[in-house]
Parts: C-alpha cells; structure tokens; sequence
C-alpha cells in the first residue's frame, strides 16, 4: 500500500499547497489526495504555483492520488449539470496526474431509494463512469452512508449494475464498520474492485454523528470522538496487515485538530505496521 494524506485535513488552515508537499515529503508520505475546493483553486486560479508544486512532488517521487469531490445525483439533480461537472473532474484529475476521482453515490440511504430513484442514480454512474473512461480516468464510488454505498450487499449490488471498467470503490473502513461489516471481510469481497482506501477512526460507535457533514465541515464543531488509527474502536492493524502488499493509496483522512502533528505520528505507525507485514511476507532466501 501507498500512503497518501488528504488536503481536506487542512480545510481550516491557512498554509499552502507548497507547505503540504513540504510536509508529505518530509514524512515519508507517497501522495496527496486532494479535495475538490483545493484542486479546482489551484486549477483555475494558481496554475503556476500549481504547476511548480507538482514539479517539486514528482522529483521527490509523490504523486496525486485522488481528486475527492462531490456531484449531486438527488432525485430533483440536472443530470446533464452531472454529466458536465463529471468531465470537468476527469479533465481536472490527468491535469494533476491523477488517475481517478471519487464522488458519493446519490444522497439517500440505499434502503430509502425506490426502485425508479435507485435505476435513475445507477444510469447517471455509468455515464459518468464512461465519460471517465473517455479520459482515461478511473470513477471510485466511496462507501459511505446516505448514499447506494451504504451497506456491503449495496455496494456489490451497485457495482454489478453499473457494469463498467471504469468503476471502481474507494473503500472506508469506518463507514463499512458503520454499517455493522467486519472491515476486512469487506475488503476481501470488494476487493477486485477497490482502487483506493481512506483510513480513519472513532473512540466508540456512540460517537459517529462527528463525520456527519454539518459537523465536520464546520470549523467550531465539535472533534469529540475523532482518534489516530490505533486508538480508536476499530482495530486497524489487521486490516493494515492485510493491505500492506496491495498497490493502492490509502489515505489518512484526519478530520481532528492538530493535523501536522497527528498526521506525522499516524504516517509513522502505518508505515511500521505495514513494514512489518510485509517484511513477514517475504520469501525465505
């Protein structure tokens, strides 16, 4: 596994893109995922700065993982407003080098879609999907309550009814877990579609309603709950253990305070954990 940090950790924090890849570079990050408000800044208005950035993140062998954004798939959406922003975010992810971007599967929970709301998000996906592949870019539904990728059985589901190349799963651990899925018994059947991981935790199950998005983006709300990887109610290190020899990113989605810090001592820990398994893995010479 490649480890990668996400932008949107820094979402209330005035510190440069040249800070952060400063900072992945200093602590033996592999990438950076970028949140769609960072990555359409940097874009269209602070292309140069971009530009030198990037040049600096491919000496230093960092690459964008991922470009995370949103396009609305709501019963009363514009589809061709879909479609369109969809084109703009494949266009956008081969300017960084990216090779996929993420996006949430509709805004209802998969049991509270009808038949017709779940056939019409299912249509829009595949054409999004195709688009993507028009540009050789990859589309990764996350798993994530609210939307079709809510449950285990949903996300498979979905994915067979889409049905193209270009569809893939952003796979997090936290809202399978959520949903009541042991998380690696989840990655072993999603597993030949899963393209990217985001990584993190929660003091207990309790505390949930803190990733809720009103919460979250909100810069005064509370963190209560929000702990590093292997502090929290989920044990990650067999799941580490079991990702370590995969080729994807995962990213260390930090919605706490103190990003810097905490981020430095969670690339450490992944590392030793996923070092560790691998060096178990290892053929005997």
């Amino acid at each position: 596994m490649k480890l990668s940090l996400c932008t949107i950790s820094f979402r209330h924090q005035l510190i440069s893109f040249g800070d952060i890849v400063r900072f992945a570079e200093r602590h033996r990050f592999d990438g950076i995922e970028l949140w769609g408000v960072h990555a359409r800044q940097m874009y269209e208005r602070e292309r140069e700065e971009a530009l030198a950035q990037l040049d600096v993140m491919r000496s230093a062998g960092l690459a964008v993982s991922m470009i995370s954004d949103y396009i609305d798939m709501g019963g009363s959406a514009d589809r061709q407003a879909a479609l369109v922003k969809g084109s703009q975010l494949a266009d956008m992810a081969r300017w960084f080098g990216a090779r996929r971007i993420r996006i949430f599967a509709g805004t209802k929970a998969s049991m509270e879609m009808t038949a017709e709301e779940r056939a019409d998000c299912v249509r829009l996906i595949r054409e999004l999907s195709e688009r993507c592949a028009d540009k050789g870019v990859e589309l990764l539904v996350e798993t994530h309550p609210g939307t079709l990728a809510d449950t285990l059985a949903s996300t498979i589901r979905l994915i067979h009814e889409v049905e193209h190349k270009s569809l893939g799963i952003n796979l997090d651990f936290l809202h399978l877990w959520e949903s009541g899925t042991d998380p690696v018994a989840a990655f072993r059947q999603l597993e030949p579609w899963v393209r990217h991981f985001h990584l993190k935790n929660i003091s207990s199950a309790d505390k949930l309603e803190v990733f809720l998005p009103q919460h979250v983006y909100a810069a005064g709300a509370s963190r209560d709950g929000i702990v590093p990887l292997g502090e929290g109610a989920i044990d990650y290190a067999p799941i580490l253990q079991r990702i370590a020899d995969t080729e994807w990113f995962g990213s260390l989605e930090w919605f706490g305070h103190d990003p810097c810090r905490v981020l430095a001592a969670e690339s450490a820990w992944v590392q030793s954990i996923c070092g560790a398994a691998e060096h178990q893995t290892e053929p005997v010479r």
